[in-house]
């Protein structure tokens, strides 16, 4: 009974969601698609159940604790999906439920792995619900809400500390945390819609508005939907895979950052910023070293082509964008790995992007070379810096736990999937894949196919996977364990 007033909380989050859909059922009815029915009933049921759910638990309406925190963003995760994948399954003929949640929550975690075909004979509206819930899971429909629920009452500070993607370096942004949620998505909705613009405009001839707009979801939530069974190959247009690298950039950075840069009206804060050096760096190291590789292994002929394929892939699967412009599982598998292996740490703490986010993989690093020298010399001191400033030795053991559970979570799982049948390369790369959220594996779930090869058991554990990612280990693990459950 102690938790009802979180059942208040997610009953207001669902009706939020609900109205979500007005947008592809407006663009439903406008071009009369045949999928209008599907948002009307979909529509029905999440106010519906919204609004049963608050009426049995609205004198339970009071403020959050922690704990409340962690449980209301797990049950939005697990539960919203279930009403997003209604369009889906209720307008494309022999879809199962277990595969439109899948589609939903690979949606909303912004992992943007498929497992459906025919993409480009797909209603306009469709497509935009798939693309539009990238652009909502990007920041978190959590955070969204958190903009809304200190108005009625409901404080949010809980929640934005247990949603928001990585560790926030700033504490406390603006005084309110509503104040800072609406300021988050005031920097994501004006680079979304500068995205969209420069989508069509460098691709005009070959991208109309729509297409812009939902590949601005895409890209500006580091999703990797595309309304096109050839993904963003379809276009083979340079202009737009810059476009597309710019921007999948941009959202990889810590959208505190961009609040800040806006808000004081200087660049400084992206100077401050500790962690792009090592971001930028790793990436024109990678996307050099790769670009190398594959012209003297004659994967290429000429290091023009071999530049624009590696950078474009490097920067996609390095920041969870996760679009392809060609099957890069023709490349030799050193290069296959490295790409798949940047998606786990590349993407920095509180931007869109997957993985374990590159202020983690800095404090590592730092972590291991302290070790290496303590080995040479025992009584030494050094503390582990970031930012010039001393790291505690409680966020040093934390980052340990949780790289240690990402690990183990991966060889677990890709264990289980491998023991269902799986080949090992594609249940270690879907595994990869999911919890970075970075969308195409390798083999059969790369870039060329999807994961409509897997059976309903193993579609259901790279659901998991993508959950666990996308809530960053600890936020669903916690709520799984008895000590969460005891008074």
């Amino acid at each position: 009974m102690r938790h009802l007033q979180v059942l208040n909380a997610l009953a207001v989050v669902l009706a939020i969601f609900a109205l979500t859909m007005l947008l592809p059922l407006g663009v439903s009815w406008y071009y009369r698609d045949g999928a209008e029915f599907a948002y009307d009933e979909a529509i029905l049921l999440a106010l519906g159940s919204a609004a049963v759910l608050w009426l049995l638990t609205r004198r339970r309406s009071r403020d959050l604790t922690v704990r409340d925190g962690f449980l209301l963003v797990v049950l939005t995760w697990t539960v919203v999906p279930i009403y997003a994948a209604l369009p889906l399954w209720l307008h494309i003929a022999d879809l199962s439920f277990t595969d439109a949640y899948f589609e939903a929550v690979s949606g909303l975690t912004t992992t943007g792995a498929t497992l459906l075909t025919g993409l480009d004979a797909l209603p306009v509206s469709i497509n935009l619900w798939r693309m539009q819930l990238h652009w909502l899971g990007g920041m978190g429909v959590i955070v969204l809400a958190v903009a809304i629920l200190p108005l009625l009452g409901i404080g949010g500070r809980q929640l934005f500390k247990a949603e928001t993607p990585g560790p926030m370096k700033e504490s406390s942004l603006t005084p309110r945390i509503a104040e800072t949620a609406r300021g988050l998505y005031v920097v994501y909705f004006l680079l979304t819609i500068v995205c969209a613009l420069a989508l069509y405009y460098f691709g005009m001839r070959d991208m109309d508005g729509w297409d812009a707009v939902m590949h601005a979801f895409t890209i500006m939530g580091l999703g990797g939907f595309s309304s096109r069974d050839a993904g963003f190959g379809h276009y083979a247009s340079l202009e737009l895979e810059l476009v597309a690298m710019g921007f999948a950039l941009l959202a990889g950075i810590n959208y505190a950052t961009h609040f800040l840069a806006l808000r004081f009206r200087n660049l400084r804060p992206y100077r401050d910023d500790s962690e792009l050096p090592y971001y930028f760096g790793a990436l024109t190291v990678s996307i050099l070293g790769l670009t190398a590789y594959l012209v003297f292994v004659g994967a290429y002929d000429d290091v023009a082509t071999a530049l624009r394929h590696v950078a474009f892939h490097s920067i996609s699967m390095a920041t969870s964008l996760g679009l392809a412009t060609i099957d890069f599982t023709v490349w030799p598998m050193f290069a296959q790995l490295w790409i798949l292996f940047l998606g786990s740490f590349i993407a920095c703490s509180g931007s869109t992007g997957g993985g374990i986010k590159m202020v983690r993989a800095i404090i590592l690093y730092k972590q291991l070379f302290r070790e290496l020298l303590r080995a040479m010399h025992p009584t030494m001191v050094r503390p582990v810096t970031l930012g010039g400033a001393p790291v505690s030795e409680s966020v040093l053991h934390a980052v340990l736990g949780f790289s240690f559970i990402y690990m183990a979570s991966i060889v677990s799982l890709t264990l289980l999937l491998s023991a269902s049948g799986l080949p090992i390369v594609t249940a270690f790369s879907a595994v990869v894949a999911c919890i970075n959220n970075t969308g195409p594996g390798l083999d059969a779930v790369g870039p060329a196919s999807n994961f409509s090869v897997l059976t309903d058991f193993q579609t259901w554990v790279c659901t998991f996977t993508m959950l666990l990612g996308r809530l960053e280990l600890f936020t669903l693990l916690v709520v799984l364990t008895p000590a969460f459950w005891r008074k």
